[in-house]
């Protein structure tokens, strides 16, 4: 599938998409296991299991001040780099921090969300080891298309200024960090300077095949935020991608690319059920499947996602045929059998609970008490042949006052 080149890791500032290239061993770890109905859907491979990815964490620690005479000296921002109360607190909790080295234009110039704009990028950690440089990068703003921390700065940025930030973990590769060069839990300091920008493409110009590059790179990068443990900003970037797809368009695309881009949009959907169903969004993962289904009754991921939003809600009967389904398409996979048998006994353990409730409600809490027991001390219970017979009585009576009456 076409691709350009933004990663599902897509997080390093200085590459288009932020990400790096996955390496080969990473590849080669694509999953084949009892855990394949876990991962995301990737281009052609699947990525391992993320289901026990901690939450990114709230790092509350503030942020030791930047080696000012170090940047500045690098940097050529003489005495005014020096300056902390030059510093803006973007956002008011110490972890996102951002001070001008060159002005810029006017803040008529700064950019708007939604246009695509380029920068200068220089990334170092806080021993002062470089881990990105890019001359040119180029990203759509507000998209979260690159780390946080530029996101969100790049907005308050001049044409042609430059400016220093510096930013908490939480903004950048988080808890998980990026192998080799960026450890967990990093703060980073990054040297921008804001080069252009443009409005965004219109999307019914484009191309198939840059139509079907631009979804790429926002399903992979919900997958950096699904590795993350950021379900919520994954959520965003696969919507995004998805209103790519489904944008209307002036251009003819090839079969081929019809079917490219509808192949995306399965991706999409089931990525996006499983972030979803990390929110615990039933109903909207729910919907997300059905949606898939619509498209690929057959889609093993689909089916067994769907089975675990029933079970999820407690609709063990409904999901369990669900599963079912999917365990003939794939007998032999062992996490739709562990998922079945588990629904099968809560199923089983439900209906328990439902029948010993009657019982109470029928007056006989009695879990071994036989039907016919419980029948026989209804008031209700009358023998048949003492019914016949006080109804034979009853009509002989009727019958004995209507002679009687004719005698008269």
């Amino acid at each position: 599938m076409a691709s350009s080149g933004e990663e599902p890791r897509g997080g390093s500032p200085g590459r288009a998409g932020t990400g790096t290239e996955p390496s080969p061993a990473a590849d080669a770890a694509q999953l084949d296991t009892a855990e394949d109905f876990e991962v995301l859907e990737e281009e052609e491979e699947e990525e391992e299991d993320l289901s026990e990815l901690p939450p990114l964490e709230d790092v509350g620690r503030a942020l030791a001040p930047p080696r000012e005479d170090a940047q500045a000296s690098e940097q050529g921002g003489g005495e005014a780099a020096e300056d902390p109360q030059e510093w803006l607190d973007v956002l008011g909790s110490g972890l996102l921090k951002k001070k001008t080295l060159v002005p810029g234009q006017g803040v008529d110039t700064r950019p708007h969300k939604g246009q695509d704009v380029t920068v200068r990028l220089k990334a170092t950690l806080e021993d002062g080891s470089m881990v990105e440089e890019n001359p040119a990068l180029t990203f759509t703003l507000g998209d979260c298309d690159v780390l946080q921390a530029l996101d969100l700065c790049v907005q308050l940025l001049e044409m042609g200024e430059t400016a220093l930030i510096v930013s908490d973990a939480k903004y950048c590769y988080g808890a998980q960090g990026r192998s080799p060069d960026i450890p967990p839990n990093a703060a980073l300091t990054l040297e921008v300077e804001l080069l252009s920008a443009r409005d965004a493409p219109d999307l019914e110009l484009l191309s198939g095949k840059e139509k079907i590059e631009l979804a790429n790179r926002k399903r992979e990068r919900g997958n950096f935020f699904y590795q993350q443990a950021d379900y919520v900003l994954a959520i965003n970037s696969y919507d995004i991608a998805l209103k790519v797809i489904g944008s209307s368009s002036k251009v003819n695309f090839s079969p081929d690319e019809e079917a490219e881009l509808l192949d995306v949009k399965v991706k999409c959907l089931n990525n996006l059920a499983a972030s979803q169903l990390k929110l615990d969004h039933y109903e909207a993962a729910l919907k997300s499947c059905n949606l898939v289904l619509e498209h690929q009754p057959g889609n093993i991921k689909a089916l067994f996602r769907k089975g675990k939003v029933l079970a999820q809600q407690g609709e063990y009967r409904e999901a369990i045929p669900i599963l079912k389904e999917a365990l003939k398409l794939e007998p032999s996979n062992k996490t739709i059998h562990a998922e079945l048998s588990k629904l099968v006994k809560k199923h089983a353990d439900q209906k328990n609970v439902e029948t010993e409730m009657y019982r109470k409600m029928l007056g006989n809490p009695s879990a071994g008490g036989a039907p016919g027991k419980c029948k026989d001390k209804l008031p209700w219970s009358i023998p048949w042949k003492w019914l016949f017979g006080a109804t034979a009585i009853a009509l002989g009576g009727v019958a004995l006052s209507v002679v009687i009456a004719a005698r008269n």
